[in-house]
C-alpha cells in the first residue's frame, strides 16, 4: 500500500481513471442531429442507437456515461482516455451508428430527404470540465423521449 492510499485525505475518485503512465479525467458532452434537422428517431431507434454507441465506446477503452435523445437529437456524454482524440472517437460513433441505422431501418430513414446520410456532418462537442459530470448526466436523463 502506498502512501497516498493511506492518507485520510485521499479519497479516491471514480471519475479518475489511472493509467500506467498518466491518471486523467476527461469528459465531453457530444451531441448529433439528423441531416437537414429531421425528426428521425423512434424510440425503437434510439435504443439501438445507444446499443451501437456503448460498442464503439468500448472499442476506444471510451465509457458512454448516458445516452438520451428525441426526434431530432441525441446527448452522449463520454469518458474517454488521453490516447484518444475526440475528433477521431466522435468520427466512429458517427461513422458507425449511420451505416448500422441505415442497415437496420433503411426503409424508416430513406423516406426522410437527407441522401441517403443518417447524421448532419456537424455535432457538438462541449467540454465537461467546468460542469459536474453528474448535472450534465441529470440534463440529459431529463430529455424527453419520442413515444
Amino acid at each position: 500500500m502506498n502512501a497516498r492510499s493511506r492518507s485520510p485525505r485521499w479519497e479516491p475518485d471514480p471519475d479518475v481513471r489511472r493509467g500506467r503512465t498518466v491518471v486523467h479525467c476527461l469528459h465531453a458532452h457530444v451531441a448529433f442531429t439528423p441531416r437537414d434537422g429531421r425528426n428521425v428517431f423512434t424510440d425503437e431507434m434510439l435504443h439501438r442507437c445507444e446499443a451501437i454507441t456503448i460498442e464503439v465506446c468500448d472499442d476506444f477503452g471510451a465509457v458512454l456515461v448516458e445516452f438520451n435523445g428525441d426526434h431530432d437529437h441525441v446527448h452522449l456524454p463520454v469518458r474517454y482516455p488521453p490516447d484518444v482524440a475526440l475528433p477521431v472517437l466522435i468520427n466512429s460513433l458517427k461513422g458507425v451508428s449511420a451505416r448500422l441505422l441505415g442497415k437496420e431501418f433503411g426503409p424508416h430513414v430513406r423516406q426522410y430527404p437527407q441522401g441517403g446520410h443518417v447524421w448532419s456532418p456537424s455535432c457538438l462537442a462541449a467540454s465537461c470540465g467546468g460542469t459536474p459530470p453528474s448535472i450534465v448526466e441529470e440534463y440529459i436523463e431529463n430529455q424527453k423521449r419520442p413515444d
